[in-house]
């Protein structure tokens, strides 16, 4: 059975970047021709590919094919290359599941897992404008998250903020932006993603140059990977400020801008059920966020 190529790059495309919108920006096509290519391929295969969501992701049938097409795609750009075509107790402890973000993990939440003695932290790690969703379905009794409402039956406190720099190494910022950051340069330049719900780098870049760009991108899910990554000049991302200081202070990673710093607001939000028995946890949040996180003025002192 033969595939068309356009069908296969838009399925692909959407299973990459999560959305249809994302896909049809990739594309340069509009969000109903993905969907329309999308369609035609299931009707071709006789099965759904594609589970739609935020973000949408893919059946069996629909990953193996758009591991197919981003084979070819690699396969081709090769050929293109050769040919130069450019406790100390007998009982367990109790398990707690919590949503937390990969980056808080990463700087600051493991220092109140350990001033919370008597429990076994089982971690769902999710960006932390999603985490409020396990909340929601009742799958975890606590969450990081970037939403400040409260959800249904749960207390909310605020956190402070987590302050993120596009950063890249000073050999990156030479090869790629020499000529300076224009929408065109950052077009062409590679940028590094966490996953398929990392935002931060469409927010910065729509934030300073006031509208939609889609780089090519590494994909990469680690927190310190993607710290490195930059460090080693595979693509520019928002790195976390408190992990990335001393690369920063060394000189070994440069913001892409001056002044143009993220601050994504965080929120400890736990079940009013739970609350008070893990009002501990909830301490020990408040306290290590204090140290780590930058403080309204609301929440010093």
């Amino acid at each position: 059975m033969k595939f068309d190529p356009n069908h296969l790059s838009a399925l692909a495309a959407v299973l990459r970047l999560g959305t249809f919108e994302a896909a049809a920006h990739s594309l340069s096509v509009t969000p109903s021709a993905v969907s329309q290519r999308i369609k035609a391929l299931e009707e071709r295969i006789g099965t759904a590919l594609v589970k739609r969501g935020l973000p949408c992701t893919g059946t069996e049938a629909g990953l193996r094919l758009a591991k197919h097409a981003e084979d070819v795609a690699v396969l081709e750009g090769l050929v293109s290359s050769e040919l130069s075509l450019d406790q100390n107790s007998q009982e367990m402890p109790p398990h707690l599941r919590i949503a937390v973000n990969a980056d808080s993990l990463a700087t600051w939440f493991i220092a109140a897992m350990a001033a919370t003695p008597g429990l076994l932290f089982d971690l769902v790690i999710d960006d932390q404008d999603h985490s409020a969703d396990w909340l929601k379905r009742g799958e975890v009794s606590a969450a990081i998250t970037s939403h400040s409402a409260p959800v249904t039956g749960c207390n909310a406190k605020p956190l402070g903020a987590m302050r993120y720099e596009a950063s890249a190494s000073p050999a990156f910022m030479e090869n790629w932006f020499s000529k300076g950051l224009t929408p065109e340069t950052l077009t062409r330049a590679p940028c590094l993603i966490f996953n398929a719900k990392d935002a931060l780098q469409r927010r910065w870049l729509h934030r300073h140059f006031g509208q939609e760009i889609t780089p090519p991108a590494h994909f990469i899910p680690s927190t310190q990977g993607f710290a490195d990554a930059a460090q080693a000049g595979l693509g520019w991302g928002m790195n976390p400020v408190k992990l990335i200081e001393p690369a920063l202070n060394s000189g070994t990673l440069v913001p892409l801008l001056p002044d143009s710093a993220l601050e994504i607001d965080l929120t400890w939000q736990v079940s009013r059920v739970m609350s008070s028995a893990l009002a501990p946890l909830t301490r020990a949040v408040l306290s290590s966020a204090r140290q780590h996180l930058i403080q309204p003025p609301a929440l010093r002192g």
